[in-house]
């Protein structure tokens, strides 16, 4: 059975271990992850963005790189985004010359965020027997930095030369290892 959406959706994908702020500004990592369903039992296929992309950087405009969803509230730019065979791997820059966007360097400095989310539009997509949508193709509008993500199994890792930063990136180690662990994880 074929579904044809309309309406912006967001996807949320937690910072995995591969998903690294440097430099204080720079974020690389994946902002989706193909065939993994997430707690709304979604799951992208590969291949999903491929058409959006080019039509991204055939027309010269880019993704936007956003605080929650958020359109007032740009924070950076993302610099590449492509598909590989994992997902939708995404590098870019946040402007810490901007209030929110120093706040959330900061933010996901100290592990107090760590997810990403992708506003985008459902162009084709069709249910599976298990009742989960397949997303076959989407129209990728924004990748955001986002405080709950949907797909829990990732964690970021945030690194740097700065020893505070260091102290405070253990201390948030150390809490979500024991909110794991307090959860049965």
């Amino acid at each position: 059975m074929e579904v044809k959406e309309c309406g912006l959706e967001t996807k949320f994908c937690r910072l995995g271990e591969d998903i690294v702020l440097t430099d204080g500004c720079r974020i690389e990592g994946y902002a989706s992850v193909f065939g993994v369903a997430d707690q709304g039992g979604d799951v992208v296929l590969a291949g999903a963005y491929r058409r959006s992309l080019s039509g991204l950087r055939e027309a010269g405009r880019a993704v936007r790189m956003l605080w929650q969803h958020d359109p007032a509230q740009p924070i950076g730019v993302w610099e590449e985004i492509a598909e590989d065979a994992r997902g939708l791997r995404v590098r870019g820059r946040i402007l810490t010359e901007v209030e929110k966007g120093r706040e959330a360097a900061a933010l996901l400095a100290a592990g107090a965020i760590d997810g990403l989310s992708i506003g985008y539009r459902t162009v084709t997509a069709e249910r599976d027997s298990k009742g989960q949508r397949l997303l076959r193709e989407v129209e990728l509008w924004e990748v955001s930095l986002v405080t709950f993500p949907m797909l829990p199994e990732a964690r970021v890792a945030a690194k740097g030369g700065d020893p505070a930063e260091a102290a405070l990136r253990e201390l948030a180690a150390a809490f979500r290892d024991a909110r794991r662990m307090l959860a049965g994880g």
